[in-house]
């Protein structure tokens, strides 16, 4: 996730030096090694495309992790639930050693 928000954050960035140049002025795109000329128009709609697939990815990512720590905490309960029913297997768990 702090990914996406690193590219968000460099789209925006970008789009923003964009703006305040004039609509003449010559831009060039990074590809590897190399720089490309390109209109201004073609790298402001390549950085508004990256913010928007930022922000859903973000989203996504944020629904996932909301999910993924329910079914976390859903899991501790049982297992916490489980040891207080049998207090042996608590016991038995507990002489067990981490190797």
């Amino acid at each position: 996730m702090r990914t996406k928000e690193g590219e968000k954050k460099r789209a925006y960035l970008t789009m923003e030096e964009l703006r305040q140049l004039p609509d003449n002025t010559n831009t060039y795109k990074a590809i590897e090694r190399e720089f490309v000329l390109e209109p201004k128009s073609v790298l402001m709609v390549e950085q508004e495309q990256k913010l928007k697939d930022s922000d859903t990815a973000i989203a996504s990512l944020q629904t996932s992790k909301e999910y993924l720590e329910k079914q976390m905490a859903e899991v501790e309960n049982n297992l916490r639930e489980l040891l207080q029913q049998d207090p042996s297997l608590a016991r038995q768990i507990m002489s067990m050693s981490v190797v």
